[in-house]
């Protein structure tokens, strides 16, 4: 099926690795231009070599996406390297906060809140009048399945996701008709948070594979496995090209069906 894609302009924010790298690289294969942005210079520079893009395919700045200064000025270069377009935005930022109500502090709760909620409001402010500019823009935001099934011990994640699913909602009504907005909302999947909680783990005979096996019994996981950042990646292509034309305010659950809601 053709996307749709070609000759398109997406901007990924946190594309210099896991699922915003692998979108950025689908993008490119549908044949799109895409500009990302990340914190890291090094591992930005990183990402853009291992994307091995065609000339003026892509476009690669270190961005804060919690500095609005800093997605001004990415803002900036992605109108000169563009023409003044961007056919979709695709926001993915951020981690998840492992605490409790009982330990975490006012300072956290602010920091969570603020991280979840800004790395989504100030890329779309931002970006608003160059999707206005597309004939038929779209955004995708990367949230969690922590909006719709809350856990006890990420709470502070959990109600900022929330939020966040809230918001995307809203601005499905008051974008449309001419843009659309969408979801997608993780379960486990391997990244490099994982990766570093794996390094800390206790049982250090356990191989990276064992730990993963047993975490993925330990979630229940009826797909027995986390996923890996190409497979939310293309859900994420789908829903922000023309091919999924018809769908706005939609989130798509993308877990390895470790849900208990309907």
């Amino acid at each position: 099926m053709d996307l749709g894609l070609a000759n398109k302009v997406a901007v990924v924010t946190g594309g210099s690795s896991g699922i915003g790298l692998a979108t950025a690289r689908l993008l490119l294969a549908e044949g799109a231009r895409v500009a990302i942005c990340g914190r890291n210079p090094e591992r930005l520079s990183a990402a853009a070599k291992s994307l091995a893009a065609k000339p003026d395919a892509l476009l690669a700045e270190t961005c804060d996406v919690l500095d609005a200064d800093a997605v001004n000025a990415f803002a900036r270069k992605v109108t000169g390297w563009s023409g003044g377009r961007v056919d979709l935005l695709v926001n993915n930022a951020g981690q998840g906060r492992v605490s409790t109500f009982a330990n975490t502090t006012d300072a956290q709760w602010r920091e969570e809140l603020e991280l979840k909620f800004f790395s989504q409001v100030l890329p779309i402010r931002t970006f608003r009048p160059l999707l206005d500019g597309a004939p038929k823009p779209a955004i995708v935001a990367v949230n969690s399945l922590l909006s719709l099934q809350p856990e006890p011990h990420m709470v502070a994640t959990s109600a900022a996701r929330a939020g966040v699913q809230n918001l995307l909602k809203s601005l499905a009504a008051e974008f449309a008709p001419h843009i659309r907005v969408n979801s997608i909302l993780l379960g486990l999947v391997d990244s490099g948070q994982w990766q570093r909680r794996f390094e800390a783990r206790t049982d250090k005979a356990q191989t990276r594979e064992q730990w993963f096996d047993a975490l993925a019994r330990d979630k229940h996981i009826p797909l027995q496995r986390l996923g890996v950042p190409d497979e939310p990646a293309r859900a994420i292509v789908f829903l922000g090209s023309p091919a999924a034309s018809y769908i706005t305010g939609a989130s798509l659950e993308v877990s390895g069906g470790v849900s208990r809601f309907i």
